[in-house]
Parts: structure tokens; C-alpha cells; sequence
């Protein structure tokens, strides 16, 4: 366990330059967050980042890996998350243009997401408001 405690602050250390950075336990592995922004996480002792279609490119063209997991013997891939590419694994210098990619993904996923539907006033809190 120290080791992979060990690799999460690595990550986290890594993803700092960024702003401060925060890990969260979660199906085995850890969510790292950014700002309140769930940018990267950590699965079998890799770092994955957030990537969406516009970034996907660049990590596409630096070599880098999607997330892949077996569930019920079965693999699945996720192209939302990407390996870091090995030299931004090196310090927070090379890894801050790859969290910022991160970062782009995860506040344009934000901004995506539809608004939440307004709720129809309660029957009972209507009547009570005719009375």
C-alpha cells in the first residue's frame, strides 16, 4: 500500500503546478481533483488524464494509451482517459501543458452538461396558496 500511496502524491505533486491538488479513493484507484475539477486518475499505478475530443489529438500524437478495465471478463475501453505521456512523468514542468489539457477537458465537460430541469411546484403546496 505505501507504494501506491507513494505514486498518488507523486501524481498529485505533479499535477500541482496546476493549482492545489486533492486524491479521492474510488473503484480501486484514486480520482485526483484540480480546483473542484476531476482532471486525472490513477488505476493499476498509472496516471490517466481527462481528455476530450479536442484534446485527444495530442495525446493521440505523444503515444499515449486510453483507460482500459475488465469488467465481468470482459475489456472496455474509455476514451475519456488518457495515459500521461512518460517524460511529463518527470516533474511539474513537463507535466503542466498535459494537465492543462486536463483541465480544458474537464471545465468544457462542465459547461456541457445540461442545466438542471426546474422542478413543477408541488399539488399540495398549490392548493395551499389558493386558500
Amino acid at each position: 500500500m505505501a507504494i501506491a500511496d507513494a505514486f498518488v502524491a507523486h501524481c498529485l505533486e505533479l499535477l500541482s503546478a496546476l493549482g492545489p491538488a486533492r486524491a479521492r479513493r474510488m473503484f480501486g484507484g484514486h480520482g485526483l481533483y484540480v480546483d473542484q475539477r476531476f482532471v486525472a486518475l490513477i488505476s493499476n499505478d498509472m496516471l490517466y488524464l481527462k481528455a476530450d475530443a479536442a484534446a485527444r489529438p495530442m495525446f493521440e500524437a505523444a503515444g499515449c494509451r486510453h483507460f482500459r478495465y475488465t469488467s465481468a471478463g470482459v475489456s472496455r475501453t474509455v476514451l475519456a482517459w488518457w495515459s500521461a505521456p512518460d517524460d511529463a512523468m518527470e516533474s511539474p514542468a513537463q507535466m503542466l501543458p498535459w494537465a492543462r489539457l486536463a483541465m480544458a477537458s474537464a471545465l468544457r465537460a462542465a459547461t456541457a452538461q445540461r442545466p438542471a430541469r426546474r422542478r413543477k411546484p408541488c399539488a399540495t403546496a398549490a392548493r395551499k396558496g389558493a386558500v
